[in-house]
């Protein structure tokens, strides 16, 4: 288990304040807490994992990592709402691994139903079988899901804290605790005296903590307000601590080379020019791999790079047709799924317009800025790891098998991650840190992968295919039947990060496409899953990543086909279905100036998707910019439910849209001879300055229930996009990256 004393030691790597003497607070109101991970030791009492008072002020432990979404400066003003406290004098650390930080609200999400139409008491039941996070251990960043984790109880923590240091005070005061009032970190009394969170924090160590009742939303000074980023200043001036950051004394650096077919390892290499290399200190053979330890990145790199490496051939298709054929052999299978199936979608009338489509689209990377790293330091009877991850207590447990310690025995620190979208949720690069450093006792090593080998040995988006047959008549949508194959997330995935195998239907497999909130009156969707070839991992909104673009394509089909305005057409189901998504639709028809035609040489389109408890609108705008597409306007509008910071919160639906971008007009993972072949960024581009459309989005809060942010802004990004091309060209892009069929602008 962590210990204060870590944690302090934690806080001053990052520049924070140590704690000393101090007493934490806060309570989880509903539920019975898992142990505190935190000892009380040497007279200091802790009471909850997460918000310390003491001499250098209010420190929160956040167990969600900071990865660009800025999950820090909320968590920190959800605390400081209760606290009465400015969140730029909060402390935030990212806590250790431990089953106390579990996430409470990704589990929910495997509840069978839409989501979009569950009722008061099915989110209740969502909540309660969030809280089996608790049992599997899973401190997890991911899913979006991050403030409606925190949302409750890190406010339940800040007014826990702020009553107990009134008791605190009223004791030494000698009057009733409801006459004390509480401002910018101190307590007040009817006479105007004031007494210090800081001076209080020893006589409140000494109490129980103090029941509160949470504050109505009319008395919220910060939530709903935009607030300054508390990690901005420090990622100026470089110096927020990363993990490629991470030094230690006696430092060594280590570089690897994996084998470039998934699943096996070497027969043979020859490490003889590398050995003789300056500033080479070891070859380690890692069974399936080799890896070279030096004083420097750059010279372990290129010692590498030159180590001849015989590797066993591939157990899967070795190209990408091959594989697409086993993905197109999946239909003939019984389904997983029919997570939908209303009305008949077999019995059609003779005088419907059907529509027939295949989509495909390829596998993809994350391609995060900052290449995969971690830094170890084994000593035979304990291990410590730096690392940007996704999920400490995954880390740990992988470590754990690893080494054959006791997970109490491996201490990890979580860094900044220069980006994550999914990848860092998997452990693999933090094993492989593991590996050399048992083989360098006593020794901390930093593993760093290059870019080739990140991007070649990724946990990718799958490949999927998706074929629909849908109908429409009188202008009415009256049918759609959507089939969609890929390898799965979830078995693979998430069989990785729980350690348990998964079965039963794949809900996630076909997310986005089978809960449209559309009112379809034939609507079914089936999800067929292929065998594991290549590995599939969590890519930025999943399985909604690709159900977005086939489910809004489809649509925007049957609207040309029935001859409607694409927008209001996907409006009249909306309206039907359920009222947010037909606000959202509204709100970019209204910020766009949508009128349903464009002048010569520019093209619109719109697309909607349901994900991760929110649904998002977007409308893109291209223009023929002498013989080339250019995106010149993109309109977003999504509603959250509850929306905590507006301003990060409309970073992360841009960001999100561009990363989908980025990915529909570039973004491919081809192999040949079993081997990825694209390399680096020139092989995998991305949206540039230059090349970005002008972004203005707007955020709602209709719907009764909180959603997420990260992640819904990807999945219509793609169809707008490909929406937007056909209103301009005439031309249905039914596959992706678009820059095989059309001239973008570069």
């Amino acid at each position: 288990m962590a210990s204060l004393k870590k944690i302090a030691r934690r806080s001053f790597l990052i520049g924070s304040a140590a704690i000393v003497g101090g007493v934490a607070f806060g309570t989880y109101k509903y539920h019975q807490p898992a142990p505190n991970p935190l000892q009380a030791k040497d007279g200091r009492a802790v009471l909850n994992p997460f918000v310390f008072v003491d001499q250098s002020g209010v420190t929160l432990i956040a167990p969600r990592a900071e990865m660009g979404q800025g999950v820090k400066s909320t968590w920190a003003s959800l605390i400081a709402e209760e606290l009465d406290v400015d969140p730029s004098k909060v402390t935030v650390l990212h806590g250790p691994a431990a089953k106390a930080y579990y996430n409470s609200a990704m589990m929910s999400e495997a509840l069978p139903g839409r989501g979009y139409d569950r009722s008061n008491f099915q989110h209740s039941l969502g909540e309660v079988v969030g809280h089996m996070s608790k049992f599997l251990d899973l401190q997890v960043t991911g899913g979006s899901s991050s403030m409606r984790d925190g949302f409750e109880r890190m406010r339940v923590a800040g007014a826990t804290a702020r009553e107990t240091l009134k008791q605190a005070a009223a004791n030494e005061l000698g009057v009733d605790r409801n006459q004390l009032d509480t401002k910018d970190g101190q307590v007040i009394s009817p006479d105007g005296r004031t007494l210090s969170y800081a001076d209080l924090a020893q006589a409140a160590a000494a109490l129980e903590p103090v029941d509160a009742d949470l504050r109505p939303a009319s008395q919220w000074r910060l939530i709903g307000k935009d607030v300054p980023r508390i990690d901005m200043i420090a990622k100026a001036t470089g110096t927020a601590e990363f993990g490629v950051d991470v030094r230690l004394p006696g430092m060594k650096f280590a570089a690897i080379k994996q084998s470039p077919h998934f699943g096996v390892g070497k027969t043979r290499f020859d490490a003889t020019v590398a050995n003789t290399m300056p500033g080479v200190e070891r070859v380690l053979d890692l069974g399936d791999a080799v890896a070279v330890v030096a004083t420097n990145t750059w010279l372990a790199q290129q010692a590498v790079d030159a180590i001849e490496v015989d590797w066993e051939p591939a157990p899967y298709p070795e190209t990408t047709d091959a594989i697409f054929d086993e993905i197109a052999r999946s239909f003939e299978a019984a389904p997983n799924s029919t997570m939908r199936d209303d009305g008949d979608v077999d019995s059609l009338p003779a005088d419907a317009t059907v529509i027939e489509a295949e989509y495909r689209l390829p596998h993809l990377a994350h391609a995060t800025m900052e290449p995969m790293n971690a830094t170890a330091l084994f000593t035979g009877d304990a291990l410590r790891i730096w690392a940007p991850n996704q999920g400490p207590t995954i880390v740990q447990k992988s470590a754990a098998a690893l080494t054959g310690l006791d997970t109490d025995a491996i201490d990890v620190t979580t860094t900044y991650l220069g980006g994550g979208f999914g990848r860092r949720i998997e452990t693999d690069y933090i094993d492989r840190a593991v590996q050399v450093a048992m083989q360098m006792p006593g020794t901390p090593v930093q593993l760093t992968w290059s870019r080739e080998e990140d991007m070649s040995h990724d946990f990718y988006r799958p490949g999927a295919i998706a074929r629909y047959r849908a109908a429409v008549k009188d202008g009415k949508a009256l049918s759609v039947h959507g089939k969609i194959a890929a390898q799965s997330t979830t078995v693979e995935g998430a069989g990785r990060m729980l350690g348990l195998p998964m079965s039963g239907p794949d809900k996630g497999h076909v997310d986005t496409a089978f809960n449209q909130p559309l009112a379809i009156p034939n609507f079914r969707v089936e999800g067929y899953l292929t065998k594991p070839m290549i590995p599939v991992g969590f890519w930025r909104s999943v399985g909604a990543s690709f159900n977005g673009f086939f489910s809004d394509c489809i649509l925007d089909e049957m609207a040309h086909a029935a001859e409607r305005d694409p927008l209001e057409f996907r409006l009249e189901l909306a309206r039907a279905e359920w009222e947010p998504a037909a606000k959202v639709l509204e709100t970019v028809r209204d910020m766009s100036g949508w009128t349903g035609s464009t002048p010569d040489g520019i093209g619109r389109g719109v697309a909607l998707a349901y994900s991760f408890g929110t649904p998002v609108a977007q409308v893109i705008e291209v223009a023929d910019e002498d013989g080339e597409i250019r995106m010149t306007k993109a309109w977003i509008a999504a509603d959250l439910g509850r929306v905590i910071d507006p301003n990060n919160t409309r970073a992360q639906m841009f960001g999100g849209m561009v990363y989908g971008l980025s990915a529909a007009c570039f973004g491919e993972i081809t192999l040949d001879g079993g081997a990825v072949e694209q390399e680096n960024f020139p092989d995998y581009d991305a949206l540039r300055m230059h090349t970005m459309p002008q972004v203005e989005v707007a955020l709602l809060e209709n719907q009764p229930h909180m959603g997420g942010a990260g992640e819904p802004g990807t999945p219509p990004a793609a169809p707008a996009l490909a929406n937007a091309i056909f209103d301009l060209t005439g031309r249905r892009a039914r596959s992706l990256p678009l820059m095989h069929d059309f001239d973008l602008v570069f």
